[in-house]
């Protein structure tokens, strides 16, 4: 029996041994298991913050064409991400702007900083002993030996290059006034628009300032026509439902010639919108399109779709072909709810022109807001 107590005894001086030698062990792997996990979700908080910034530059960079204000716009991007619990900070230094391309078709985009008509920023995000916000605290410095850790990330964003079909209305009412029924003073019903007054005017002085927009633009923007009303013989003319004007091209005096062609002529029918977006898919979807260019469609109108299918089946059809459409009604006559519902169906924007001037602010703004891409 006392044999018995001993070996008891004997064990659990034994256990005892053990658990002093195994806690300090346990210990320290607790520690690392919950640094290894603060160091995951900071350097997530980093990556986050990084892209944020790199983005939000490179769309300044689009809309302003200056770098100063893309610089700006990263700092203030990566500022509203918290890093380790701080508000990243960047420095001039971590902000860099070049080219980023594509040496071929399948391959990834490389980027090279100090490019002239930089297309690209890439910024390094640090929590580094050498960065404005400085090295991330351990929360068991104390335990492991190691008080701090220095994360960096790098992302680079690149403003892509575009194929766009503009799709235009060409119907009766294009050849009124904006605030009224009737053809301005001086022009006839059968006679060409008015290259001023007339609603068709407008549009062709928007367009205009659209395609010069591009051509301040670093990327490669091929641009397509098509035009919509119904078919229709009025005035001695012939008139299709809807038409492709243009392929996509690169010389933009092909479209400036193609409305040219149409302002020559009276413009006369009704509004088939749905005909138009469905010769715009047939551009964005044809053999002239580029692989890694963003698609995208322009849509106007100043009235109300009133002949054919429902304008936003087809605006689904292009989002399954991941065809961005931006509309833009022009007129209080204009349906501004469906051509709301119609860009919503592809990511789009909406845009109402009150004025002629407005129309031509609004076709600017969309030419110069290049699509971004994260490509790093």
């Amino acid at each position: 029996m006392n044999r018995h107590k001993a070996n008891r005894a004997r064990r659990r001086g034994a256990m005892l041994v053990l658990i002093a030698v195994c806690l300090p062990l346990c210990i320290i792997m607790a520690a690392f298991a919950v640094d290894v996990a603060w160091m995951q979700l900071v350097r997530t908080e980093l990556r986050t913050a990084t892209d944020s910034a790199a983005r939000a530059a490179a769309k300044e960079l689009s809309m302003s064409q200056s770098i100063d204000a893309a610089r700006a716009r990263a700092k203030e991007a990566a500022g509203r991400n918290n890093v380790a619990g701080d508000p990243l900070q960047l420095a001039d230094t971590d902000i860099e702007f070049g080219r980023s391309e594509q040496p071929n078709a399948t391959s990834r985009y490389q980027f090279q900083a100090g490019q002239t008509a930089p297309n690209a920023v890439r910024v390094n995000g640090r929590r580094t002993k050498g960065s404005l916000t400085g090295p991330v605290d351990l929360l068991f410095a104390g335990v492991l030996g190691v008080e701090q850790f220095e994360p960096s990330e790098t992302a680079t964003s690149t403003q892509l290059d575009r194929d766009i079909c503009l799709v235009v209305d060409r119907s009766g009412s294009m050849m009124w006034t904006l605030f009224n029924s009737k053809v301005p003073a001086g022009s006839s019903e059968c006679g060409p628009p008015h290259p001023s007054q007339s609603r068709w005017g407008a549009l062709t002085i928007a367009l205009g300032a659209f395609l010069d927009e591009l051509d301040k633009t670093s990327q490669d923007e091929r641009v397509a026509l098509a035009s919509y009303s119904s078919n229709t013989t009025e005035c001695g003319n012939t008139y299709k439902i809807s038409q492709i004007d243009s392929d996509l091209v690169a010389d933009y005096s092909v479209i400036r010639g193609r409305i040219a062609a149409i302002s020559s002529k009276p413009v006369k029918g009704r509004t088939a919108i749905s005909a138009g977006l469905d010769d715009g898919l047939k551009v964005l979807t044809g053999p002239k399109i580029r692989p890694f260019a963003v698609k995208t469609m322009v849509l106007m109108t100043d009235g109300i779709h009133n002949l054919g299918p429902e304008p936003v089946l087809s605006a689904r059809q292009a989002a399954k072909q991941d065809i961005v459409i931006h509309t833009i009604t022009f007129s209080n006559d204009a349906d501004i709810r469906r051509m709301q519902d119609v860009a919503a169906a592809t990511g789009g924007r909406h845009f109402h022109a009150p004025t002629a001037q407005d129309l031509v602010r609004i076709f600017k703004e969309i030419a110069s807001t290049l699509p971004v891409l994260l490509t790093e």
